[in-house]
């Protein structure tokens, strides 16, 4: 390469060692032991024939197919923009590097897949026989990614993004795809079902069904609600009273509602369960909400420090124009608080919908008091697991389903109420 040529838009610092690396990734690819099991030691075309031959490799073997044309186009392009440097082989250089690391990550997963079903190994595979070539070039294919894109001045901080999109979006497609497979059983050796059906979700709500899906689902919804609101109230109450009022031994109990407030509500649900036995409450869904309400007010912090923004100097208005607290509070504070308010409902929706330990342990044999969570845990037993996990899955999305929709829905009060907020 010229080393005086200057090339508008890439930065000549990080080429050579981004040619290097793209060079060690298609000689590791070449030269070294792909796979290696019982001292039988098989480089990467030669492992890429076997399962083509074999005819078992599925979509890994086409994955691995893409890869290797992927690690030969990237090394070929190092060699080009090493003659000729150009924007437009640089940029395809490393797109071909992007296609390259995908095929040979997903390969690290789904290797065991792909070699036993080609079943031309002498012993079942696992992935410690993959040999020094291919994490040789799985390494050198990412470090090779991350010089090409600076060459190319693209800031490689999106490899990051994408690794934890992936990472992120992967259970979530799983369960999604699992709610969907017609193939039962809680473990299957593939990702994308053999057969896709709605009949998981349709048999969840089946009137001859032993799970009473809805039920749960309908008990939770309404436990969330009533506690949503009450939470909600009391937080508001108590966080405009700590405020707006000033009165002997308020700071010092402020400090022993958050002492109170930083312990989790577990370590007192053995007393708890026995004080709602004794009052007749157990195995009822009122005495679920009578927990999730009784503490609500010690989380007044965070709501707290919200009203604290708020100018006093509107409450001295409201006074001289003759307002008491109850019209300050209800016409000035709680409209412009409207995030606070929104965050608060959030999170007290959220905590009972997805909460398991009290609810499990207060219910016991009830099933008709069980909430979703507890529900589908009762699903996950070993001796129920194998015929209803795809109906557990099922389950799950619909259980994801009303926190979405509830952000969703508030998040435009959200924004609002933030804006209302600065300009009063």
């Amino acid at each position: 390469m010229n080393k005086d040529k200057v090339v508008i838009g890439l930065n000549f610092k990080y080429f050579t060692p981004a040619f290097v690396t793209s060079m060690i990734a298609a000689i590791s690819m070449i030269v070294f032991p792909y796979v290696s099991v019982d001292g039988i030691t098989v480089r990467a075309f030669g492992t890429l024939k076997k399962v083509m031959e074999s005819g078992n490799g599925g979509n890994l073997s086409v994955i691995m197919l893409v890869g290797i044309i992927a690690v030969l186009a990237n090394a070929l392009l190092a060699i080009i923009n090493w003659l000729k440097p150009s924007k437009l082989v640089a940029k395809l250089w490393y797109i071909f590097g992007i296609i390259q690391c995908f095929c040979f990550t997903v390969l690290v997963f789904g290797s065991k897949i792909m070699f036993d079903n080609a079943a031309f190994l002498p012993a079942k595979f696992m992935v410690k026989n993959l040999g020094i070539g291919f994490w040789l070039l799985l390494i050198a294919s990412y470090v090779s990614l991350w010089y090409s894109m600076r060459v190319s001045r693209v800031n490689p901080g999106y490899i990051v993004l994408v690794i934890m999109s992936v990472i992120w979006l992967f259970p979530i497609l799983w369960i999604v795809l699992t709610s969907l497979r017609a193939e039962q059983g809680y473990y299957v050796g593939y990702f994308i079902p053999k057969g896709f059906t709605l009949s998981n979700y349709t048999n969840l709500f089946a009137k001859n069904s032993v799970i009473p899906f809805s039920k749960w689902w309908l008990n939770t919804f309404v436990v969330a609600c009533f506690v949503c609101v009450f939470n909600t109230l009391i937080v508001l109450a108590t966080a405009f009273v700590l405020s707006r009022t000033r009165f002997r031994g308020r700071t010092a109990f402020m400090r022993v509602m958050l002492v109170i407030g930083m312990f989790p509500g577990f370590m007192s649900m053995i007393a708890v369960y026995y004080i709602l036995k004794g009052l007749g409450l157990g195995q009822s869904l009122v005495s679920l909400i009578v927990v999730m309400v009784a503490g609500a007010a010690t989380g007044y912090y965070v709501c707290k420090g919200f009203f604290d923004t708020i100018p006093r100097a509107l409450d001295e208005a409201a006074i001289i124009d003759g307002a008491n607290r109850w019209q300050i509070f209800t016409r000035i504070t709680i409209p412009l608080s409207k995030s606070i308010i929104v965050y608060t409902a959030l999170t007290s929706f959220l905590g009972v919908w997805s909460d398991f330990i009290f609810p499990s342990m207060l219910f016991g044999d009830n099933q008709a008091s069980y909430t979703v969570a507890v529900g589908l845990n009762w699903l996950t037993d070993f001796r129920r697991i194998d015929y209803y996990y795809t109906q557990f899955a099922a389950g799950s999305i619909l259980v994801a389903l009303p926190i979405v929709i509830l952000f969703i829905a508030l998040q435009g009060f959200y924004v609002e109420g933030l804006s209302g907020s600065v300009k009063g």
